[in-house]
């Protein structure tokens, strides 16, 4: 029996339907009016320009100011690296989509935002793990503090941190390469986050869906318990101290670690601890952008620029020509 040139298309299309699908469509903030969309841009822009220039001031001053070359300061400015490349994993395909209105992303960079972002966020959980480690010696083993926290163990930690985040998350990239996507393209978000993902892939995510499941739960979950171990012993020993000023400089030292902390878990449980069907869409962008944009804006406020020792570092950084990369034993 001849074929005619129509079904020929037709069977080709569906033995090769696993590459029908060759970019994808974000569909976050597309209800909103063209003129709210820009408006929303300059704003997201601002906080954007703010967040790279904050967390990069940061991390120069830390590298020339000998008042900061300290291991919380290390850390801290370890963590201000991390939060620019965070924030721009998915801040700048952002300003381009409501900017203008570009919504596509090919598969490949799809699949890389999405593997960018969970191992930008593993390693920022490693590094809150390392920096109440690091609280916990400063008030509870003082007198130990600077035989504990050479900078070796701390470039150490840091290195551990970072290698574990992304060689740890390599399994996402192997399976999102095998997934097809044959039928609709349009993903329900600003970027390419798992779940709305893997709900437009023809194949079978089981695998994904658990792995990332049990993937987050222990980084999340194991993170917390981790910290709050720490933060238990920190306030026994904040209690235990004889004098007044001493306990209000412990808390004050610790405020900014945990207000990250909760900003960051808070942000986490609720976009990846619930169940989806149990979050609209609505709430899922909301906090979304509290956890990609907001946090990594607020990020130098709330760790350096308000400290004094930051602030007088700031105005005589230009007159000090000594470059330091590793914080002092």
């Amino acid at each position: 029996m001849l074929l005619s040139q129509q079904d020929v298309l037709k069977l080709g299309m569906g033995a090769g339907n696993e590459t029908a699908v060759a970019e994808f469509i974000l569909e976050g903030f597309s209800g909103l009016d063209q003129r709210l969309q820009l408006f929303l841009s300059l704003i997201l822009l601002l906080m954007y320009l703010t967040t790279l220039t904050g967390n990069t001031m940061i991390i120069f001053l830390v590298c020339v100011d000998h008042r900061l070359q300290t291991p919380m300061y290390f850390f801290i400015s370890n963590l201000a690296f991390l939060e620019i490349w965070f924030t721009s994993s998915t801040t700048i395909k952002l300003l381009v989509i409501l900017s203008s209105g570009r919504r596509t992303i090919s598969l490949k960079s799809c699949f890389a935002q999405s593997y960018f972002y969970v191992a930008l966020g593993f390693t920022e959980f490693a590094l809150l793990v390392v920096m109440s480690f690091d609280r916990y010696v400063a008030i509870c083993q003082p007198l130990h503090y600077a035989a504990i926290m050479k900078g070796q163990l701390c470039t150490h930690l840091v290195v551990a941190a970072w290698v574990l985040g992304f060689t740890l998350l390599s399994y996402r990239l192997v399976l999102l390469s095998k997934l097809t996507f044959c039928g609709p393209n349009k993903i329900h978000h600003f970027f390419c986050d798992s779940s709305p993902l893997f709900k437009l892939s023809c194949s079978d995510t089981t695998l994904l869906w658990k792995a990332d499941s049990i993937f987050i739960s222990f980084v999340v979950l194991g993170s917390l318990c981790l910290i709050m171990v720490s933060y238990m012993c920190i306030f026994h020993c904040i209690l235990h101290m004889p004098s007044a000023s001493g306990r209000r400089k412990a808390f004050a030292t610790c405020s900014s670690h945990l207000t990250a902390l909760a900003i960051v878990c808070g942000s986490c449980i609720v976009l990846y601890a619930r169940p989806s069907e149990g979050v609209s869409l609505e709430t899922n962008t909301i906090v979304a952008l509290l956890n990609t944009v907001l946090y990594p804006f607020l990020n130098p406020f709330i760790y350096s620029l308000r400290n004094k020792t930051v602030k007088l570092a700031l105005e005589e950084a230009l007159g000090r020509p000594k470059v330091w990369l590793f914080p002092r034993s």
